[in-house]
């Protein structure tokens, strides 16, 4: 497959979805851009609409990121209000289906329908709907490409045990088998990255990354953030609800740490990243706090670098002070996990072009 000219990137987020159309042919300033609500807050903001109004809901379609609309579903079964989903769709809810039925969720088995009513809300479950973009932006003459990168938050899918635990491990099996950031984009995802292989099934031939690695790509695309390569430096994103730090040398992750960004205040995070820097932090600390984990292989040195430290995110103001740089790739933070997306395509394409 040849590298690609024109690609369309989503970067879908806990409250936003942030696209980027990418061309080669236009300067960065010129491609078309859009913040928009994630598809989450959007089917949150009707559920909530119907608990005023003593609604019924449906869901129907696929796995997606809950977040809002898992709240949102929940105060509406709280309200003494049913809330019917396919199987497919309850899965947003949790990977274990008898967890969703024991929450008051009622599952509709293949062919089953709710009970018939004209104040039953449908509604359609899915983090990406290309189609939606297609029509909005078809009065202004601009046509979807035909390669599409998109970026979730996939914990993983966890049947048994602590989601936290299950989807740090993964993150420490990536570091001890190389920590190749390149690895965490994926044509074909590995199987227990459900979210993933669910936008997949809505854009065939998608290609999917975590939304934490694609701003570490997207950062890279900063020229301040990327002349520390060489040397090392340390990448954090304080998203809307993850904040992830690594120790990031070229395009190799040496360690890290993730945890819950409403649990961070500016001291907090400078001394979880301090510690990250001197290899000091653990596993247990952050698990304990109720984050997900800590982890920092062995080929990680303290004092070989590693002072210059990049932010980007939503909520990075929580890194304000420290003397820390707001990276903004060509000029545009809310992007970054766009211009990463499109990074780690075009090399990932590049790749499997030249085998």
């Amino acid at each position: 497959m040849m590298i690609p000219d024109r690609i369309l990137a989503i970067d879908v987020g806990a409250g936003t979805q942030d696209v980027l159309l990418w061309e080669t042919s236009r300067p960065v300033e010129n491609n078309v851009k859009l913040v928009l609500p994630s598809w989450t807050t959007v089917l949150a903001r009707r559920v909530k609409q119907a608990t005023r109004e003593g609604r019924p809901v449906f869901l129907t379609g696929n796995l997606m990121g809950g977040g809002p609309l898992v709240s949102a579903t929940k105060r509406h079964l709280r309200a003494g209000y049913p809330v019917y989903a396919t199987p497919r769709a309850a899965l947003t809810v949790r990977d274990n289906l008898d967890q969703v039925r024991e929450r008051g969720y009622t599952i509709l088995e293949a062919g089953e329908e709710p009970p018939p009513g004209p104040d039953l809300l449908t509604l359609h479950t899915r983090d990406v709907d290309v189609d939606a973009l297609a029509n909005a932006l078809a009065p202004f003459d601009v046509v979807i490409p035909e390669t599409v990168a998109v970026a979730v938050q996939d914990h993983g899918e966890c049947l048994e045990g602590s989601n936290r635990r299950f989807r740090f491990q993964l993150w420490r099996e990536f570091v001890e088998g190389g920590g190749q950031m390149l690895d965490l984009v994926y044509r074909v995802p590995p199987s227990h990255y459900s979210r993933m292989r669910a936008v997949q099934r809505d854009v065939p031939g998608a290609v999917l990354m975590d939304t934490g690695p694609a701003a570490l790509w997207g950062i890279l695309e900063d020229e301040v953030a990327a002349a520390h390569r060489d040397e090392g430096f340390i990448a954090v994103n304080v998203g809307n609800q993850h904040t992830l730090a690594v120790l990031l040398r070229r395009e190799r992750v040496l360690g890290l740490f993730e945890h819950h960004t409403v649990l961070m205040t500016p001291p907090k995070l400078k001394g979880l990243v301090d510690r990250l820097r001197l290899a000091a932090l653990t596993d247990e600390e952050i698990y304990a706090d109720h984050g997900h984990g800590a982890f920092i292989g062995p080929d990680y040195v303290p004092g070989a670098g590693f002072d210059f430290v990049a932010v980007t995110g939503p909520q990075r103001h929580l890194a304000a002070g420290p003397g820390y740089y707001f990276a903004a790739p060509h000029g545009d933070m809310m992007l970054t996990g766009c211009f990463g997306l499109v990074s780690a395509a075009r090399r990932l394409l590049g790749a499997q072009s030249e085998t």
